[in-house]
């Protein structure tokens, strides 16, 4: 696959649409089966068959092994994911999807600036800049508009 910042941009907008459109569906998930927790799991191991086979299809099945072998810090990653998806999943109901996706954008902005910043898992390091901070706060604005 070709590393172009189109294709990123155009990757990064379609999952955009794909949050926005799978927390109302594993929440609809989670009423019908009586479970968030429960819908959360279902939407996880779905995901996972998913992810596995395209791995496989792909020829990097046998990548997976190296990971028995990788710092345990960065096979956190999954358990993020879990938290992400059952807590979107729960907040949906109660915020709406546009108050959902706004906060959710804006703790990863505020998570992004400090990553940024730092240089965090051998990100290149970028300095807190008046813009990036103007940028967050134009997301809150958003946040508080969508609410009230």
């Amino acid at each position: 696959m070709t590393n172009t910042p189109l294709l990123a941009l155009l990757l990064v907008a379609a999952s955009g649409v794909a949050i926005a459109l799978q927390s109302p569906l594993n929440a609809a998930l989670g009423r019908y089966i009586g479970s968030s927790l429960g819908a959360a799991t279902i939407s996880f191991g779905v995901g996972f068959v998913l992810l596995l086979v395209v791995t496989i299809a792909y020829g990097d099945g046998g990548r997976l092994l190296d990971a028995a072998h990788a710092p345990r810090i960065l096979l956190t990653g999954g358990l993020l994911g879990a938290f992400l998806v059952w807590a979107t999943l729960y907040s949906v109901s109660v915020l709406g999807v546009l108050t959902m996706a706004a906060v959710l954008i804006l703790g990863q902005i505020l998570a992004a600036l400090a990553i940024d910043h730092v240089g965090l898992f051998g990100i290149e390091a970028r300095p807190v800049s008046i813009n990036r901070l103007l940028a967050a706060g134009l997301v809150a604005a958003g946040v508080v508009l969508s609410r009230y």
